[in-house]
This record gives C-alpha cells, structure tokens and sequence, in this order.
C-alpha cells in the first residue's frame, strides 16, 4: 500500500487542474475583436472559463461558460485554439495552477439577460489590445497571434456578425 506523504501530496496539489474557455469573437471592420468580462472577484479582463462540465464535449463546456458568464449565443469551434495557464486564487493563502483549454466561438448574439449579469461587466476589444488587458501571458499571445491571423478563426472571412 502506497502511503501518503507531506512531500507527495504537494505535488499532487501542484497538478494543473483543467478548465475550457471560449475566445468569444467577431469581425468588426475587417478586424477580430474579442469579448472580455471582469472576474468577479478581482476585475481583471478576462475570457469566459469554467471546470469541464459532465455530460458536455469540451468546447460545449466553454459555450456553457460563455452563455453565464457573457450572455454569448454561438457555435464553438470544436478544435481548440490553444491553452494558457493561470493560478486560480482559493484564498489569501492558497491558490490552485489551472490549465485553460481555449475554444474559439464566434458570437451570433449577446444577450441582455444572462446568469451571472449583474456580477460582470463585458465589452469588445481589438484582439491587439485585448492582449494588453489580460493579465497570462499565454492567453495574451494567443490574442496577439489572432490579430496578426485571423485566419486562424474558422469563418473569419465571412462578413461581420
């Protein structure tokens, strides 16, 4: 029997957790520009993200996340664009490493009524500047490569939403 120690338990603590997150986007003047809402605990800019949910595909897991977290309508892209990671804050003295799996979803509609509204604000933003408003690195080459690319986006050529 394996027994549990200090020193194992750390690491196991350590493990990147997964979550899936959608880039929610649209052509705006033949530019990409991307949702970001606040976090609800600190305000920082982010994308809509969640832990996997049971029963749904993981881009159905970030569509899910981006309808409560953003009032996004849309079909995500089923092929991830990318991942970034981050420390989830558990408390002032703890904090949890998180994977984020990213999916793409174009927005077909924004809605004015959603789960979590009143505790998040949402606004677009050129995918250049969104990149220098979020706060992972990752996330924010991502938001970099989609404005030098927007091929990347599945539909982007198609006229704006």
């Amino acid at each position: 029997m394996k027994r549990t120690t200090e020193a194992s338990l750390q690491g196991a603590e350590q493990a990147p957790r997964s979550q899936y997150g959608a880039i929610c986007w649209r052509m705006h003047r033949g530019h990409v520009e991307v949702l970001l809402i606040t976090s609800r605990d600190t305000g920082r800019w982010v994308i809509p993200k969640g832990w996997p949910i049971d029963g749904l595909a993981p881009a159905a897991s970030a569509a899910r996340e981006a309808w409560e977290e953003a009032g996004v309508h849309g079909e995500p892209d089923p092929e991830a664009l990318g991942l970034y990671t981050y420390d989830k804050v558990l408390n002032p003295d703890a904090s949890l490493p998180c994977a984020v799996v990213v999916f793409p979803l174009r927005v077909e509609e924004l809605a004015a009524k959603f789960p979590e509204r009143k505790e998040r604000r949402r606004k677009w933003f050129a995918a250049a500047k969104a990149a220098k408003k979020v706060a992972e690195p990752e996330l924010r080459n991502l938001f970099k490569t989609l404005a030098e690319d927007p091929s990347l986006l599945s539909g982007a050529a198609v006229a704006p939403a």
